[in-house]
């Protein structure tokens, strides 16, 4: 029976973490609010879920070997390409605002809450750090210049390990301080020369499965399980040496394999994603859970005076110094000064050190716990909603992408370009071929000369800046290849293409394709040769969408929707936008003219009365 109590509380677990981070993805609020909110319920208001009864001892390595993957995960995203615009600012708040930080977190936990001196240093250590299960889901929600996002996201996943190395320098240095002739820097050097040899250790593991992977030494399928449990083992043997020291193993291999070439690394990388959203919605839950009404009335109103230092003067000092003299503008600046919520590893480190700790005798050690959790909750919450609004009133934030791409030149995907840019909507192109793009540039359309599949010239483009993009190449096998490649960074709801040739044995892509019905790139370029174009007609009370249906021809279509407010939508196979009074519908039509088009109006007009009566 208490098997089966514990199989139903592990799949509440995953629902309410799946369904905690849809309604975040809805209503635009950072997940890790809603996943904190349903293990407080869970745990310390109904009392159904207690973490340490019901896990007992394997609750701690759960979070651990959770936190070993997510980290690593986060070391896959960090691709040196992303240091080009953010590079010397991402330095800066590594080498300078680390110890910065450090300094001034370990005074707002001291002055702010009595705690002595190196409690206080180990939190501060720990304070360092920024959240990426939390900055991640964020910048997703704000659409902020990339140098911006990226400078955040390589802080947030560089930072993790240091911090959590600072912790243990002062954590072994309270707990083995004289047991060595040397004191205090024999025990520091000790833990220094054992984190350089599990950074060392992440780097030989990196190159190895970078090295064995594209050469055929591991078949596709158990590339993934086996990465995973490299990952795990490599955690294992690394914190067996030295406590936490796994992390920064598993952070330097996942940064190696993000900038080596693997030829399976989206794979990889969408595996990773998937298993880590996951991860982030059981740990939030069951860590949130483990709270209890003791923990939560040890905080102490002086506690708001450590957050207001915290948050108020800790990190925008450690920001604004750190960047000084560099070509990031104040707005910026003052951006990231606010941004700094505490997440995932804050807290389950913060745990596994005070559980340590209150075990040896330290007095103060369990407030740590509460304090952690206080911490990541007042930071997730007052960043997370007031990031987007913050940006806005900088004067940073960026609309929601309003851009169309083409990727794929020719006559028909220039005239429809044309078409749209007429009608007011920003559109660009992209061919691997420079002579087609000189139809293109004849047409004052914005032109990009590479291929999307490489991995270098994708990254030039703020995807988040377009709202939709078309493959329409005379290649079916390369426009699927294209969505496949765009889809998981855009969503394949924005990443259309042309229908296949379904004679040539192409099946319809899972991304959608333009139009309502089937029409292939052959099919549409002859009706390009034939004088066919694209029309724009105003809807209005008088002349309704469904009046424009009923005078289109067989084989004529609308292609998109332009609203007033200069958006658009883009008629396919999954989606039929919908249309009001003042949208202009681009149709792609037959070049008759407004006479022919007028008489034939009438003509159904006459052939229905005549039928009516």
């Amino acid at each position: 029976m208490a098997s089966e109590t514990l199989m139903i509380k592990i799949a509440m677990i995953g629902v309410a973490g799946i369904v905690a981070q849809w309604v975040a993805w809805r209503t635009g609020r950072p997940a890790i609010v809603f996943l904190l909110a349903a293990g407080i319920i869970a745990g310390p208001v109904l009392g159904y879920l207690d973490p340490a009864s019901d896990f007992g001892d394997l609750q701690q390595p759960i979070i651990k070997l959770a936190v070993a993957v997510i980290l690593f995960e986060g070391g896959l995203q960090l691709n040196f390409r992303d240091l080009r615009e953010a590079g010397s600012t991402v330095w800066r708040l590594v080498l300078l605002g680390v110890p910065i930080g450090w300094g001034l977190c370990t005074l707002a936990v001291h002055w702010g809450t009595g705690i002595d001196w190196q409690l206080s240093a180990l939190f501060g250590g720990i304070l360092v750090v920024t959240g990426p299960t939390v900055i991640g889901p964020m910048l997703r929600a704000i659409n902020v210049p990339r140098r911006v996002g990226d400078t955040l996201k390589w802080e947030a996943i560089i930072n993790d390990p240091i911090g959590v190395l600072l912790a243990v320098l002062i954590y072994s240095q309270m707990t083995f301080e004289g047991a060595h002739s040397g004191g205090g820097w024999e025990t520091i050097a000790l833990v220094l020369f054992l984190s350089l040899l599990a950074g060392l250790f992440g780097l030989a593991l990196g190159l190895a499965v970078t090295w064995a992977f594209p050469r055929g030494l591991v078949p596709e399928y158990l590339k993934a399980p086996m990465l995973l449990v490299i990952v795990i083992a490599a955690f294992v043997a690394a914190d067996t040496i030295q406590h936490e020291s796994g992390l920064i193993t598993v952070t330097v291999m996942g940064v190696v394999m993000a900038n080596r070439k693997t030829f399976s690394g989206h794979a990889l990388r969408r595996f990773k994603e998937d298993l880590v959203v996951l991860l982030i919605a059981g740990v939030f839950i069951i860590l949130s859970a483990t709270l209890n009404w003791d923990l939560i009335s040890r905080l102490r109103v002086e506690f708001v005076l450590y957050l207001l230092l915290l948050m108020f003067v800790a990190r925008p000092l450690t920001v604004l110094i750190s960047l000084l003299g560099t070509s990031m503008t104040w707005r910026e600046r003052l951006f990231i000064a606010w941004i700094a919520p505490r997440g995932i590893v804050a807290v389950a480190i913060t745990g596994v050190f005070a559980l340590r700790l209150t075990e040896g005798g330290v007095p103060g050690a369990e407030l740590l716990v509460p304090l952690a959790f206080v911490t990541a909750i007042v930071t997730i919450v007052a960043h997370g909603f007031t990031a987007r609004m913050w940006a806005s009133w900088l004067g940073i934030a960026r609309p929601e992408g309003d851009g169309l791409m083409f990727i794929g030149v020719n006559s028909w995907s220039v005239a429809a370009a044309q078409a749209m840019s007429k009608a007011g909507v920003r559109v660009a192109m992209a061919d691997t071929s420079k002579f087609a793009l000189r139809s293109a540039r004849r047409a004052e359309i914005e032109s990009h000369a590479g291929d999307m599949l490489d991995d270098n010239f994708r990254h030039h483009f703020d995807w988040p800046d377009y709202h939709h993009v078309i493959a329409t190449s005379d290649s079916d096998a390369y426009n699927s290849l294209v969505c496949a490649e765009l889809g998981p960074e855009m969503g394949y709801h924005k990443v259309l293409q042309i229908a296949p040739d379904t004679r040539s044995g192409m099946t319809v892509p899972r991304s959608g394709t333009v139009f309502r019905q089937p029409f292939d790139i052959y099919e549409l370029q002859s009706r390009i040769v034939e004088d066919w174009v694209f029309s724009a007609t105003r809807i209005t009370e008088q002349y309704g969408f469904a009046d424009l249906r009923k005078n289109l021809d067989d084989g004529e279509a609308p292609f998109a929707v332009v609203r007033e407010d200069g958006s658009f939508e883009i008629f396919s196979s999954v989606r039929s936008p919908t249309v009001t009074d003042g949208d202009a519908v681009v149709s792609f039509v037959r070049a008759d003219s407004a006479e022919e088009r007028k008489a034939k109006r009438q003509t159904r007009a006459d052939n229905a009365a005549a039928s009516s009566s």
